[in-house]
């Protein structure tokens, strides 16, 4: 199967080692997906919302990694409304292994968040969610 291009959203304020640990499995020769773009740090206004949504409309899937702290990262959440708004596939991934992890407060009710095992992620990507 061909690599996805994937877009991370993660809570840049809380999680840069958790993005930076799922940009050094892309780089695994067996990896399935390559990541396009990610989170940005920039204020929560001007257009940064519009880069963004521009950014995700080259990806072929988002993938939310979530963490303790996810709930109230407010950039997660619209993130992850424009990825649904534009019809983009995604799942949550489980961050921290131990850790209770939440979900961004756009995600739906029925949305699970997956276990951050390769095997997984590998299914998550080719759309086993």
């Amino acid at each position: 199967m061909a690599r996805q291009k994937l877009f991370v959203s993660f809570d840049f304020d809380n999680d840069a080692t958790l993005k930076m640990l799922f940009v050094n499995q892309s780089k695994h020769p067996d990896a399935p997906f390559d990541i396009w773009d990610s989170s940005v740090k920039e204020h929560m206004d001007g257009d940064w919302q519009a880069k963004v949504k521009a950014k995700m409309r080259n990806v072929d899937i988002v993938c939310v990694l979530c963490s303790t702290t996810t709930h109230t990262a407010k950039g997660v959440a619209i993130e992850l409304q424009i990825a649904k708004d534009l019809g983009k596939p995604y799942f949550l991934l489980w961050g921290y292994k131990g850790k209770t992890c939440t979900k961004p407060t756009t995600a739906s009710s029925t949305d699970k968040i997956y276990k951050w095992e390769w095997e997984e992620l590998k299914k998550l990507i080719h759309g086993d969610r």
